[in-house]
């Protein structure tokens, strides 16, 4: 078996464990079966309705290479491996009425008190996955930019945007130029026409990720603004676009996904600024 079918010992059959598994794996993979996993992991919904052939067509690869990717994961073929995608839709596209029955069948005698337990488990969860996963040489690059920033642009959307929401609050306490792109009236794509390579973005988006915030962040980094994006997955598409990203995985109790990483993030961005930004000051004075 040659070396991109070779099985590794354990086989993700979750879709986390299946993300984790692409992301460790991803350097050693041929060239096309890392264009393709890059794909998958962009378009979930793709591989989960598509066929082998429309995929194949969409990430512009032969459909042998869907199945040699397949037995790259360790997968018995590329159906195998489909299911993955199938079992994260259904669990994602459970409505919000369905998510509640999920957690009163789950509720022993106590139902308050085990709802309230199982969300601060998944918000611990969550932290602490951060805490063993964040690179702070990654940290103090993005304070670097951030704190030479003129005006920093803030881009979120949907679930993602009480993050921009909290750090409005916090740059506006320390004094920080910034500007949150969340008109009411539509006008965000011209808004950040207004940015210049003196300006900086922190960008938030999470699987499946918002078009408009992918958009305004890839227009941004056209224009040489740089873009710090806090995001899921090294195969983000807003990843890519980054001039340095933060991955988090968020940990979900009964299909409602927390966002406690990712608020402990945010919350020590602006202080950390602020801090840079002082210390500069001070330097500057005592010359």
């Amino acid at each position: 078996m040659d070396s991109d079918t070779k099985r590794p010992g354990r086989v993700p059959r979750d879709f986390e464990s299946l993300r984790s598994t692409i992301i460790e794996r991803k350097g050693n993979m041929p060239k096309r079966l890392a264009q393709v996993a890059a794909f998958a992991l962009g378009n979930p919904d793709e591989i989960a309705f598509g066929t082998t052939a429309s995929i194949a067509a969409a990430s512009d690869v032969q459909p042998s290479t869907l199945v040699r990717l397949a037995h790259h994961l360790g997968y018995e073929g590329f159906s195998d491996l489909q299911s993955i995608f199938r079992e994260r839709l259904r669990d994602r596209t459970l409505t919000y009425e369905e998510r509640l029955v999920t957690l009163e069948e789950a509720s022993g005698e106590d139902e308050d008190a085990s709802l309230l337990s199982g969300f601060i488990s998944a918000a611990s969860q969550s932290i602490n996955r951060l805490a063993a996963t964040v690179q702070t040489d990654t940290f103090t690059r993005a304070v670097d930019i951030l704190a030479a920033a003129e005006t920093i642009y803030l881009i979120a959307k949907r679930r993602s945007y009480p993050l921009t929401a909290h750090m409005t609050y916090a740059f506006s306490k320390l004094n920080i130029r910034h500007q949150i792109v969340a008109s009411p009236n539509g006008v965000d794509p011209e808004m950040v026409q207004f940015a210049t390579q003196n300006d900086a973005a922190i960008a938030a988006s999470f699987s499946p990720y918002a078009a408009d915030s992918l958009s305004q962040a890839e227009a941004l980094a056209d224009r040489g603004v740089p873009v710090v994006a806090i995001t899921d997955s090294a195969f983000s598409p807003l990843a890519a676009r980054a001039t340095c990203w933060f991955e988090v995985a968020e940990a979900d109790f009964a299909g409602f996904r927390s966002l406690s990483a990712s608020m402990a993030l945010t919350m020590a961005l602006p202080v950390a600024i602020a801090e840079r930004r002082r210390k500069r000051v001070h330097a500057k004075s005592t010359k």
